[in-house]
């Protein structure tokens, strides 16, 4: 079966919403500076022992390979601004995993007598789109509280609606994500992004077969996705409470599709993966029944990560993409993983 028709309809979406790739080039955007770029490092010594402490000459930025010059560097303090939004995503979650995910935040909501240490708040993914819930608040039980009592509502685009109904669950997942970098941006500080879900479809496969034309929609939607978490400050995790009843192929399977993307001919629909998405924006892809257990580690990295800006060198090329790497010797450091020239 040949679905390149189907993708059609996600490219004639991403076609609405996504801005013009190649804008005409003018003498004042030849003189303009280029924007510096601020990458939150979380920096570890083994497996989750963050490393503090650590002086501005102990870290490289290298940008396609090539080291840059820190413009400014610092240790974030614990009283800087952190907001922490946990999705509940019921377009592409199991009805009955729905209910235990709530179950799970409320419980992590409660813990320490409801006392959070960063300002949060949650929001639900249906078919109607996503509603964020409140403003953000340290007043963990009476955000449990209100979750108790939210409508999450029947679905209508089930799982086993086949291609088209993956993709419109595709399309809904991507366009919560355009307006959760949209709400994002306009806080201070650092944003964690916490996506309760396996992730939306990634419909990528032999059968589904891409013309130029849909490459390039998609390429610009990997430019559009990466240059908003970027510029709003959000680190992306994604938090599958399947655990060991998700199929191993399935939830592995958009490594295939991490790396970066230079070229549209390169582009697959799983370059819009979730866990994709949240492993380029430095965060975190975690896979336990236990949501607790990940929303607290997930959110441990805003307790203990580096400030680094740097200028990126003037390009000629729009939409170029650059390989980011924050080397720190002897330990291992993580932060996003590339970005696009303007």
């Amino acid at each position: 079966m040949k679905c390149s028709s189907s993708v059609a309809i996600v490219g004639l979406l991403l076609t609405l919403t996504v801005a013009p790739l190649h804008p005409q080039k003018t003498a004042a955007d030849e003189s303009k500076p280029t924007t510096p770029i601020s990458l939150d490092v979380v920096v570890t010594d083994g497996p989750r022992k963050f490393a503090s402490g650590l002086a501005k000459d102990s870290f490289k930025i290298l940008d396609n390979g090539v080291e840059q010059p820190l413009m400014s560097f610092r240790e974030v303090a614990a009283n800087d601004p952190v907001s922490v939004l946990i999705v509940i995503d019921a377009v592409n979650t199991p009805f009955t995993a729905v209910a235990y995910q709530r179950q799970q935040i409320a419980k992590y909501l409660r813990a320490n007598d409801g006392r959070l240490e960063h300002t949060t708040t949650y929001g639900i993914l249906t078919d109607a789109g996503i509603r964020i819930f409140n403003q953000p608040s340290k007043d963990g039980a009476a955000l449990a509280n209100e979750l108790d009592q939210a409508e999450i509502g029947l679905r209508e685009i089930r799982r086993d609606q086949g291609f088209y109904g993956a993709v419109d669950r595709l399309t809904i997942s991507l366009n919560a994500l355009r307006e959760i970098a949209a709400f994002e941006k306009n806080l201070p500080g650092h944003k964690l992004v916490l996506w309760i879900s396996p992730g939306w479809p990634l419909l990528s496969s032999v059968e589904v077969q891409l013309d130029d034309k849909q490459q390039q929609e998609i390429y610009k939607g990997a430019v559009e996705f990466s240059t908003q978490l970027r510029e709003a400050g959000i680190t992306l995790d994604s938090v599958n409470s399947w655990g060991v009843e998700e199929s191993l192929g399935r939830a592995f399977y958009y490594r295939e599709f991490v790396k970066g993307v230079s070229r549209p001919e390169q582009t697959q629909l799983g370059n819009l993966g979730l866990q994709v998405l949240a492993e380029q924006s430095g965060g975190l892809v975690l896979n336990s029944s236990d949501v607790v257990a990940s929303l607290r580690e997930s959110v441990a990295d805003a307790d203990h990560y580096y400030e680094l800006l740097f200028q990126p060198k003037p390009s000629e090329k729009h939409a170029e993409y650059h390989r980011l790497q924050v080397v720190v010797k002897g330990m291992k450091a993580r932060t996003r993983q590339g970005y696009y020239t303007p």
